[in-house]
């Protein structure tokens, strides 16, 4: 019996797709998720028994796969769909803001992927207007891409025109018709998330409605054929937790698969908020998974998501020259590899400042996402050449770090563009910095917030708190972010060495 934990995932890791390909060595899951303006991008997880998932690769590792260098916050890689059909992989994902919607391909879902094709309106004008792109096969071969038809761009930007779909050349990635409207589902705002199947000769399409915060759900309708026309079904939303006291709340934007056990599962996104009022969720969207039933009528019923965390984990890294990065490494609009030195200084990290702070768009930043609700980061510097430390980011806009250099130790926090620092004098070069997120104490019998950041460091085996920073200032609620929480050593000015990493953490 396989057991589903909750999250699936940790940490910022939305919009997930998952697919199982069969092999002569059994079935594997593959899943993919959306990472907006980080590299790199569109992470691949592995499972062969959907318990255990492993990090194998990204779809975009090069420069030019994904146009993220100058997207807005939120632009980037949107919410992909991921298929295998005759040994080949594809992937289909919007990148917002950057080159428009694209159809990557890979012999081996680790990579290397391919460069990413765009696919075209009809007269080759341009890409097709819409997010959340679904690709699906009928049995003479016809490709249909189907979306959300939402304009990014232009005089009508912020439009919505329902779920769009129209076949398509994949060798020359053209449109073959204009687009048509299949579905505007059942009166939720943005209807997106499609995703397109055939189930004991039906076509069901499955999209999520009421946003992506505390209305998200899942709906499905059905039909004779890819373009329907499709019914909708009398139990809709399938699931959502919208006015519920679940722990896991905004659920929606799923996928459908058949498990291990040859039952149906959906994975799905939401997000673990905390709070009185369960207001606050610190760490963004996460992917989850639950079970689905067919039902004697033929239509799905997904069960709610439960939570079933895992244990709590812990992760030690030097920088050992002969040791790449590992792939959980991500940055800010660049590639890990064009942030990180890993040559000059033999045994450190070390990052090259630009005069670059964590407000700007281009940081000199490298991190990893924050995975538990209770966490706590501890990395060793040298800063006998530069100026720089630790810090936790959602955007340019609202992050919280410990810097250290030219004679001062500083705790800062950045909300919106309200700062508040606390800085004392700093006598020495070498230094542990500490950022831990700390469940907060109940007042009067309800916590106030998600959690509590509290900023420090260790300095000749003397720990100095700093500050104690209220964590709903970094949840996704107030940041209003696609992203989450991404723990990250960064450098400002000079050359700052990082010698050592760690980060343990749980979920109670």
């Amino acid at each position: 019996m396989t057991t589903l934990y909750n999250p699936l995932l940790n940490g910022f890791h939305p919009d997930p797709s998952v697919v199982r390909v069969s092999t002569d060595e059994g079935d594997e899951w593959y899943l993919a998720t959306s990472t907006f303006e980080y590299l790199p991008g569109i992470p691949i997880h592995r499972s062969r028994d959907f318990e255990t998932w492993e990090l194998i690769g990204h779809v975009a590792t090069a420069p030019g796969q994904l146009a993220v260098e100058d997207v807005p916050t939120a632009g980037g890689a949107w919410a992909p769909t991921i298929r295998h059909r005759d040994g080949t992989f594809h992937l289909v994902i919007t990148d917002a803001m950057g080159r428009g919607m694209l159809h990557f391909t890979a012999a081996d879902a680790a990579g290397p992927w391919s460069d990413g094709d765009l696919i075209l309106k009809q007269d080759g004008s341009g890409s097709l207007d819409g997010i959340d792109p679904d690709i699906a096969w009928d049995a003479d071969g016809t490709v249909y891409i189907t979306y959300s038809g939402l304009i990014l761009g232009g005089e009508n930007s912020g439009q919505h025109l329902g779920i769009q779909q129209v076949t398509v050349d994949l060798d020359r990635h053209v449109a073959l018709e204009e687009p048509r409207s299949v579905w505007s589902g059942t009166g939720g705002q943005f209807p997106e998330a499609p995703h397109l199947y055939e189930v004991d000769g039906r076509w069901y399409l499955m999209i999520a409605e009421g946003g992506t915060e505390r209305g998200h759900g899942i709906s499905i309708a059905r039909g004779p054929s890819p373009v329907g026309p499709f019914e909708t079904a009398p139990q809709n939303p399938l699931v959502s937790a919208r006015s519920t006291i679940r722990p896991v709340q905004n659920t929606g934007h799923g996928d459908l698969v058949v498990g291990p056990d040859g039952d149906w599962l959906c994975v799905l996104l939401g997000v673990r908020p905390r709070s009185m009022t369960r207001a606050f969720s610190a760490l963004g969207r996460e992917t989850f998974v639950t079970t689905v039933r067919w039902e004697d009528d033929g239509w799905p019923a997904i069960d709610p998501v439960h939570l079933n965390t895992r244990p709590g984990t812990r992760v030690d890294v030097d920088f050992a020259s002969d040791q790449p990065l590992d792939r959980e490494w991500i940055a800010v609009r660049a590639t890990p590899a064009s942030i990180a030195d890993l040559d000059s200084r033999p045994g450190d990290l070390v990052l090259h400042g630009t005069g670059r702070t964590l407000d700007d768009p281009h940081p000199t930043f490298l991190g990893r996402r924050q995975e538990h609700l209770t966490n706590a980061a501890t990395v060793r510097v040298d800063v006998s050449a530069g100026v720089g430390g630790v810090a936790v980011r959602y955007d340019e806009h609202f992050h919280v770090e410990v810097e250290a250099g030219d004679g001062t130790l500083t705790a800062r926090a950045v909300v919106a563009g309200l700062v508040q620092e606390w800085t004392v004098p700093l006598t020495t070069t070498a230094l542990d910095l500490h950022i831990d997120s700390r469940k907060p104490e109940a007042a009067a019998g309800f916590p106030r917030t998600s959690d509590v950041f509290h900023l420090g460091a260790t300095i000749d085996g003397e720990r100095i708190e700093l500050a104690q920073i209220d964590g709903r200032f970094l949840s996704s609620e107030t940041c209003e972010s696609f992203t989450g929480r991404v723990i990250g050593v960064y450098a400002v000015s000079g050359d700052v060495a990082v010698q050592r990493w760690t980060a343990e953490g749980d979920d109670e």
